[in-house]
């Protein structure tokens, strides 16, 4: 959803805004995201797909009947729209619109977010004219003729976002340094308690706390932390969505999951990390924080050892005035803001060819 909403904003930017039409799977969350984002999709559709791999016999069955019918819907919805062309970024609802598609000689551009495919985008590859991928690290696993590295498409609100802007808005201590600490929108429960058990040394070494703690987890939050949660250099915030760019230019270090968007937003603004992949999510978030701490540009602590291992990682780093500098150095190498441009420039290529 950050995808298209870069591309919009800056499609919109130059007077030239597509028709955007918006295909999830039914039941699947897309229609939450799609519902509580800006975009002026103009129309949404939903077909049917289940997954194929690490399924039982029985869901297998289940998951290849839904994607035979999901490919009858997928071909009228497209027989409807026609198309100029069709950007997938991963999902089993992907399967059936690339199979209509290909029928249709519907051109198809596929974005890679993470570093490392999974299974849906290999499955889809074939079916791709161009393949747009985040970082160079991820071309290893396609086609060299197809790929092409875009960047992260990454919102106006991140690019604009200043440090003194940000000092202002969140009212922030210019003589400390800033942790930010997230989790994403919905929060990680397991960050949020490590900080919780951390929180008082961290503030008592001059360290002051920007902390997203996800909307899901807010209340439960906010009750562990008692009366700490008004200390004058905790300033907590249920979710941020435009002023998360501020966020990140007030911060000196980040606390967080290794999510897609962390190998742009991060490097935009020169921050490093210390990254705690989320455990449940296949391999994607490790590859992810792996490809930062190997560049020096963030250290990967492992969820489990968070309450543990917190607050030495985050003092020993914001505390280190010559190491953090090394680190922000090196995070600004990794840096690739033109990633909607690129991307957008790809979409309008293939949709004209």
């Amino acid at each position: 959803m950050a995808t298209a909403q870069a591309l919009l904003q800056l499609l919109q930017k130059n007077d030239e805004a597509p028709e955007l039409y918006f295909i999830g799977a039914v039941g699947g969350m897309e229609r939450k995201l799609v519902t509580e984002s800006s975009l002026d999709f103009k129309a949404y559709h939903e077909v049917l797909a289940g997954p194929v791999h690490g399924v039982n016999p029985i869901r297998l069955l289940i998951s290849l009947t839904k994607l035979k019918l999901g490919a009858i819907q997928s071909f009228v919805q497209l027989m409807r729209v026609r198309p100029q062309v069709i950007l997938l970024t991963g999902g089993w609802a992907n399967l059936p619109v690339a199979l209509s598609a290909r029928l249709l000689r519907i051109p198809i551009v596929i974005y890679l977010p993470d570093i490392e495919p999974g299974l849906t985008i290999k499955a889809l590859q074939p079916f791709a004219h161009k393949i747009a991928i985040t970082v160079a690290q991820s071309a290893r696993f396609f086609p060299r003729e197809k790929t092409i590295v875009t960047g992260y498409p990454l919102l106006e609100s991140r690019i604009s976002a200043s440090k003194a802007q940000a000092w202002r808005h969140f009212g922030l201590d210019a003589q400390r340094k800033t942790l930010l600490v997230f989790g994403g929108s919905r929060g990680a429960r397991s960050i949020n308690i490590a900080l919780a058990e951390n929180l008082r040394r961290l503030l008592d070494s001059g360290i002051q706390v920007l902390h997203v703690t996800g909307e899901l987890d807010w209340e439960r939050s906010q009750r562990q932390l008692g009366a700490l949660a008004e200390h004058p250099h905790y300033h907590p915030f249920a979710y941020l969505h435009e002023e998360m760019g501020l966020a990140f230019a007030a911060a000196d270090l980040a606390l967080c999951r290794a999510g897609a968007s962390t190998l742009a937003e991060l490097p935009l603004f020169e921050l490093p990390g210390i990254l705690a992949p989320y455990p449940y999510a296949w391999r994607y978030q490790k590859v992810n924080a792996d490809y930062l701490a190997e560049a020096g540009a963030a250290v990967r602590l492992n969820d489990e050892d968070l309450a543990e291992k917190l607050y030495d990682t985050v003092a020993g780093l914001i505390l280190d005035d010559a190491r953090l500098s090394s680190m922000r150095d090196k995070s600004r190498a990794l840096a690739n803001p033109d990633g909607a441009r690129r991307l957008a420039d790809l979409l309008r290529e293939i949709g004209r060819d």
